[in-house]
């Protein structure tokens, strides 16, 4: 359960629920279509109209197709609260990010009336949202408030992460060296520019 690990895990629920949603705006599933529920006139003036995201479906979807492994096991190890919450942690870095888009309405190119809609954020500002959060992630362990079973901070310093934020349990293994039980190569052999401070300098490297 390291911090590497509670990235993959949120990008690929965010990645789940924008894909369903991109879907749904696109026509290409029978299941679910625009986002009706944002209708009428807005307290800024302006109409919504066209083709809202349907964040909702997705996001619904996500939780049913990405949680269910994690509740099936039995979702009150370690393990599976922090997946849990970086699975949801992941949906949330859509649903906070989400932008009203507009188009202009009248003569000559006029902004008479504008129309607008919900839109998800471009994949790539979900990314580094997460990325951000993945520098800044959390170390927690398992405590119990009353009968139910949390995650909190293991330095009791620190103070309580949010739902937007990533935890892990387990410190990283060193990447730089040759590690064949978890999988890491090491960093022997490769090339990389001495004097370099940028993603190909050797400090950065290792």
């Amino acid at each position: 359960g390291t911090r590497e690990a509670a990235f993959v895990y949120a990008i690929s629920s965010a990645g789940v629920a924008f894909a369903v949603t991109r879907a749904c705006s696109s026509g290409e599933l029978d299941k679910c279509g625009c986002d009706r529920t944002v209708q009428g006139g807005s307290p800024q003036g302006f109409q919504w109209s066209g083709c809202s995201d349907n964040i909702a479906y997705g996001v619904a979807f996500s939780q049913s197709f990405i949680d269910i492994r994690e509740r099936s096991k039995g979702a009150s190890s370690n393990r599976a609260l922090m997946n849990l919450h970086n699975n949801e942690a992941g949906r949330k870095a859509i649903l906070n990010n989400m932008r009203v888009e507009c188009k202009c309405h009248g003569v000559s190119g006029s902004c008479e009336f504008k129309t607008c809609w919900k839109a998800m954020p471009p994949f790539r500002k979900v990314g580094n949202v997460l990325k951000e959060k993945f520098d800044g992630a959390t170390e927690v362990e398992q405590s119990e408030i009353g009968s139910t079973k949390v995650l909190v901070p293991k330095n009791s310093q620190f103070k309580p992460h949010t739902d937007e934020d990533l935890v892990y349990l387990d410190s990283s293994p060193d990447f730089c060296d040759h590690d064949l039980k978890n999988g890491v190569l090491g960093t022997s052999g490769r090339q990389c520019n001495k004097t370099s401070k940028a993603i190909d300098g050797c400090e950065l490297m290792c």
